[in-house]
């Protein structure tokens, strides 16, 4: 196999989903959402890793940077399904070099994020490694039946991104200045994804995690539809490659029905229509015309 989508998809496949027993959306959507018998709200739930060397340098990522990352990425799952954050777990790896100050740093950095967002850590687990790495798994909520899902876009809808892509791939690249501190303390859409949820009624959505042209193509495959789109709004100084294909811009695409217009803004960060849902082969993404290829960040490409 080679990329993330088939591993994601045979998993899928082998795992499937139970009839019974209150999972009611399972793998391959920003968070899983469990639906507790006669509950009035869903729970969603979601994990991510964050791997040394894969995703951090011990050299260039502060601890408390890499701390604060580890949290934002789980929080703006829950941010692209509208929900609320309520509790989080952190699963630690600590690896040889790793000493109390940089694990105290790490926890300081998570902590400081979650203060903001208003919810506890409530467990986790601590582990050696030849190598650092960290789980998160983050808990949320919404109203029952409510959440923003990538599979409910249609022909027709008008397809959104908050903010300017590109900043932080930019960031990685030069390793200092407003671009960098981008790349290190991604800002969780956690309003804005409520807003699109309660206030706009956006019909799918999903956070650009790892590039705007691999993330529309997934949006567009749980959808069954395609996309056409022009290039979106970049981050001062980003190319239209690094805002096409760089990821962890962690902003949130999503879609609106044709009757529908969102605002310039929301809380200050803007909102840019860049195209819309057509008919056509899933999956398939054109910018001005021409096919996209999907060249965001992707574990398993060879």
């Amino acid at each position: 196999m080679s990329s993330e989508l088939e591993w994601i998809e045979r998993i899928r496949r082998r795992a499937g989903l139970p009839r019974a027993g209150g999972v009611v959306v399972g793998i391959g959507d920003d968070c899983a959402i469990f639906r507790p018998r006669g509950a009035g709200e869903d729970l969603l739930f979601t994990t991510d890793m964050l791997i040394e060397d894969v995703h951090f340098h011990k050299n260039t990522h502060r601890a408390t940077d890499v701390g604060w990352k580890a949290l934002a990425r789980g929080l703006s799952d829950i941010a692209a399904m509208g929900g609320t954050p309520r509790f989080f777990l952190v699963s630690l790896a600590v690896a040889r070099w790793a000493g109390t100050r940089w694990v105290d740093g790490f926890y300081r950095g998570a902590l400081r994020l979650a203060r903001r967002a208003g919810l506890p850590l409530a467990g986790g687990d601590v582990a050696r490694s030849e190598k650092l790495g960290c789980d998160v798994v983050v808990c949320g909520s919404l109203p029952r039946g409510t959440a923003l899902r990538r599979s409910g876009a249609r022909p027709g809808d008008a397809i959104y991104v908050s903010g300017r892509l590109g900043g932080s791939a930019l960031g990685l690249r030069l390793g200092r200045g407003p671009a960098w501190q981008r790349h290190l303390r991604p800002e969780p859409r956690l309003a804005l994804g409520r807003f699109l949820r309660e206030r706009l009624g956006a019909s799918a959505a999903l956070d650009l995690s790892d590039g705007l042209s691999l993330d529309l193509r997934r949006l567009c495959l749980a959808s069954k539809q395609s996309a056409a789109i022009e290039a979106p709004p970049l981050y001062p100084g980003a190319t239209l490659d690094q805002a096409l294909h760089g990821g962890e811009d962690y902003e949130l695409l999503f879609t609106v029905p044709a009757r529908k217009r969102a605002p310039a803004k929301f809380a200050g960060i803007s909102l840019t229509r860049i195209g819309a849902i057509e008919k056509g082969p899933p999956g398939r993404v054109l910018l001005d015309g021409a096919p996209l290829a999907a060249l965001g960040y992707d574990h398993f490409r060879l």
